[in-house]
């Protein structure tokens, strides 16, 4: 058997999956957890690649590894290729005005229409200007700018700090194009806009193409042995789409850390409305993108105040009638991203004493994060990225009530494909095009969900808190109950 391995290096954790090359199936794995909190030391993640790698058996007897990654956030290094400070990951709030300076001084749809991207507190561009501010003395020693999944990679190549060679550093289009200084029309760095928030130049990964090799693995490297062929690697939700083998008219929801809504199109989106990001994907097309930064967390709240297990939580929901009787809660209890509300917190609408139990509680909480997601999927419909089958996925697609409840939110059929870790695999099929020339074509078994009535109260109510609070214009199609 020939294996390859799927490196996932995400917000929470590292992830990695041995596969085997002809099927795709995963042979073992190996897990690390990530530091908490929204501003980390770059070199904890590198400690936990080698930590998962070894627990998942070490990569000895694979032929070839590919690395994904949280996208946005960026790795600050010296010319020596030493991490220069801690990075503000792209969940961290703090870049806000930062990101409100940048949108002032440019003019928000001039970011629209030069990057494809409504400049947000999660795009790398902000994180150069906080940095640039509040840490003005690193921000004098920076000499590159990279993001989780290139250094990681350049790592696995044998630099850093010990090492030197920032001038090696590479990436991918679908990481590039979450930067805030790249354009989907060219592919190439807009480097006026780096230097606008950063205040000047320094060295930014070359961009490869999507079956490029990144390098070598390098010599030294703990459980990994040298000279073993990297892939190109991507942004965490391009490696998900690949492996998925997303087509045109598909559309993913992802519950995971942040909820993510991403469909396939063969030319970048700008969305004027200031909602959809236009990314690209990891095959040479492009992924328009809309998150927030609320969703699977928003159940580890509800299990932890209810004193029920996750599969408790699902049965309490499916007890209640939807609507919980008009118990309705707006998640934010990070802020959030979309819509932009950096300063809001969870709110808990409607309640009576006759409705404030533990299964309208149970069901407020999964309709509240499942309409937040269905909202991004209308603004994909609204830049005419159309949609006739969504894709559940994520740690929270498996629970029996989130399936119920966004059936009920969407007229499209929805398939939940079977549990995997679907970055990772992404990923491997990154290293097999390494030694396949092209990418694999690995099968993915899908369980397409029974179509129910839609129960258009969700959203109305959904909508009417957020109104009550004075959060602003609905997104497009919110109040409708339709996606």
């Amino acid at each position: 058997m020939t294996l390859v391995a799927g490196i996932d290096s995400s917000t929470q954790a590292c992830k990695v999956t041995v596969r085997d090359l002809a099927t795709g199936r995963p042979v073992r794995e190996g897990k690390a957890s990530h530091p908490q909190g929204t501003v980390v030391d770059p070199n904890a993640w590198w400690d936990a690649l080698l930590v998962a790698a070894r627990r998942a058996g070490g990569l000895d007897d694979v032929v070839a590894v590919s690395v994904s990654g949280q996208q946005h956030t960026p790795v600050f290094l010296d010319r020596a290729g030493a991490v220069v400070c801690a990075s503000p990951q792209w969940n961290d709030t703090g870049s806000h005005p930062h990101m409100v300076q940048l949108n002032d001084e440019l003019g928000r749809d001039e970011w629209i229409r030069r990057t494809g991207l409504p400049l947000t507190l999660s795009d790398t561009a902000t994180k150069l200007r906080w940095l640039r501010e509040l840490h003005p003395e690193a921000a004098a020693r920076t000499a590159a700018v990279a993001i989780v999944h290139d250094w990681l990679t350049w790592r696995l190549r044998g630099f850093g700090p010990a090492v030197g060679g920032i001038d090696q550093l590479v990436t991918d289009r679908s990481e590039a194009s979450g930067t805030g200084y790249w354009t989907g029309e060219t592919g190439e760095y807009t480097v006026d806009l780096f230097e606008l928030a950063f205040g000047r130049r320094v060295l930014l990964p070359r961009v490869l193409d999507p079956l490029d090799r990144a390098g070598l693995t390098g010599d030294g490297i703990p459980g990994i042995p040298a000279g073993i062929p990297i892939g190109v690697g991507s942004g965490d939700n391009a490696a998900a789409a690949l492996a998925l083998g997303l087509a045109a008219g598909d559309a993913v929801l992802s519950l995971g850390t942040s909820g993510v809504v991403y469909a396939r199109s063969t030319h970048p989106v700008h969305d004027y409305a200031g909602y959809v990001c236009s990314y690209a994907d990891a095959t040479g097309d492009h992924l328009p993108l809309v998150a927030t930064l609320n969703a699977a967390r928003n159940l580890d709240v509800a299990v932890e105040l209810l004193g029920c297990s996750y599969d408790e939580l699902s049965a309490l929901a499916l007890t209640a009638a939807p609507g919980a009787d008009g118990l309705t809660l707006l998640p934010y209890f990070e802020g959030e991203r979309t819509p932009d509300l950096p300063d809001a917190r969870g709110s808990l609408h409607g309640v009576s004493l006759a409705n404030f139990t533990r299964s309208n509680f149970a069901r407020a909480v999964i309709e509240g994060t499942l309409a937040s997601q269905v909202d991004m999927l209308d603004a994909l419909h609204a830049c005419d990225v159309p949609t006739n089958r969504l894709l559940l996925i994520g740690g929270a697609a498996q629970s029996a009530a989130v399936q119920v409840v966004l059936a009920e939110l969407v007229d499209i059929p929805v398939a939940v494909p079977a549990p995997d870790e679907y970055v990772t695999m992404g990923a491997a099929m990154q290293a097999a095009s390494t030694v396949l020339g092209s990418f694999p074509e690995w099968h993915v078994d899908m369980t397409e969900l029974p179509a129910t009535p839609l129960e258009s109260q969700i959203r109305d109510q959904h909508a009417a808190a957020k109104e009550a609070l004075g959060y602003g214009a609905p997104l497009p199609g919110e109040a409708t109950g339709r996606a």
